[in-house]
């Protein structure tokens, strides 16, 4: 696509406020999340082919978006951002997910928005969206990128670095490049967005 459709871009947009308004709360996040959306700004990458998909833990996401739908300015707004763009989301669980009995199989998704294989194709960054039922973890990773998470609504994160520790609605984590790092959750869903800078293919 040359030119990014409105719904998309507001997406962005207001992710990058959410980040940019706490950015001073969690050092690295704003030079990170930069990197993000100045690529953003400079190119379009072209439009996702893919057929959108539901798993079952998408029954907790209409409880997350009313949870950010009470958090502080701008998270409603970007919740409602969300919500616009869910329809043409493909969830995915995680890849080493198997149904092994245990509430991660069925209480996990990820969706990209940017990326490869995301709405926008593109293979310098990755922009995507997290969902936990109540009551999982998400199990220790790591990754090169480093990666800076906006929470919406619920979970507790952890990383090599620091201890769990719950943002709440606006609250930012930042996740150095290949450091360990987890989610979990306990009464309320969590849902957060993620950006992590790939760099120049």
């Amino acid at each position: 696509m040359t030119h990014r459709d409105t719904k998309l871009q507001i997406f962005y947009d207001f992710t990058e406020t959410a980040i940019s308004r706490r950015a001073e709360t969690c050092a690295n996040a704003g030079p990170a999340a930069k990197l993000v959306f100045d690529a953003l700004r400079s190119s379009v990458g072209g439009q996702g082919n893919f057929a959108p998909k539901r798993l079952p833990v998408c029954d907790a996401l209409e409880s997350a978006l009313r949870l950010a739908g009470t958090g502080p300015v701008p998270i409603p707004e970007l919740a409602a951002a969300l919500n616009d763009l869910s329809p043409r989301l493909q969830w995915k669980r995680r890849n080493s997910s198997s149904p092994d009995g245990t509430s991660f199989h069925d209480g996990h998704a990820n969706a990209l928005v940017a990326g490869p294989g995301g709405l926008e194709e593109r293979e310098d960054l990755w922009v995507g969206i997290s969902l936990l039922a109540p009551h999982v973890r998400y199990p220790d990773h790591r990754h090169r990128p480093e990666e800076v998470y906006v929470s919406l609504a619920g979970g507790a994160w952890w990383n090599a670095n620091m201890d769990w520790t719950t943002p709440g609605p606006s609250g930012l984590i930042y996740n150095e490049p290949n450091v360990l790092h987890a989610m979990r959750t306990e009464e309320q869903p969590l849902l957060a967005i993620w950006c992590l800078w790939v760099g120049k293919p």
